[in-house]
């Protein structure tokens, strides 16, 4: 068995990393009165706040590519393959809502039910609370996430929900659909 590197410290701050080669720091951080970039609002933090809703679809997008990377060796050990973004209508997941990540039997992106092994919503979130400082481009954790405001995915039950919403919908789509294991990561 190949030995796997779980979601740590080190990968969400290369999620920034490589986030802040592609788009701007005001996409990904909260900007203090003091002029700091933050992953969050500090707890106590009393200056004008505003709201990012931008940062949500980058990490959805990092983490789905993450875990489809991260199971990648498990698939292969079972002749199989990892699929992002995964179609299969007969199940319920269609082109508007697709299998984050799944594991199936061909590397197409449209599946038949009988060729899906394994199907994984991904609700990751960032954790840890990180300062960007645009003079240097360096990333610095200053805390974590007891030491913010912000809830991660585990904490919000819009997320959870939404995650258990779509597995419900998958299971009662269909006969075909019953025998497929779903996973939710957060």
């Amino acid at each position: 068995m190949t030995k796997l590197s779980l979601w740590n410290k080190q990968e969400e701050k290369s999620f920034f990393t490589k986030m802040l080669e592609i788009v701007t720091p005001d996409q990904l951080f909260y900007t203090t009165n003091d002029e700091k970039h933050l992953a969050y609002w500090p707890k106590g933090y009393k200056g004008k706040k505003s709201t990012l809703q931008s940062r949500n679809t980058f990490i959805g997008s990092y983490t789905e590519k993450w875990i489809k990377d991260f199971i990648t060796p498990i698939s292969e050990e079972l002749n199989a393959y990892s699929v992002h973004n995964m179609v299969c209508d007969e199940v319920g997941l269609t082109n508007k809502s697709p299998a984050d990540v799944a594991i199936c039997k061909t590397r197409k992106t449209v599946q038949k039910p009988e060729d899906i092994l394994l199907l994984i919503e991904v609700k990751m979130s960032v954790i840890w609370n990180w300062e960007y400082n645009p003079e240097d481009g360096i990333v610095e954790c200053i805390g974590d996430y007891t030491t913010h405001q912000g809830n991660p995915g585990l904490l919000r039950s819009d997320s959870m929900l939404k995650a258990i919403g779509k597995s419900i919908n998958i299971r009662v789509s269909g006969f075909q659909a019953s025998k497929i294991p779903i996973i939710i990561i957060w």
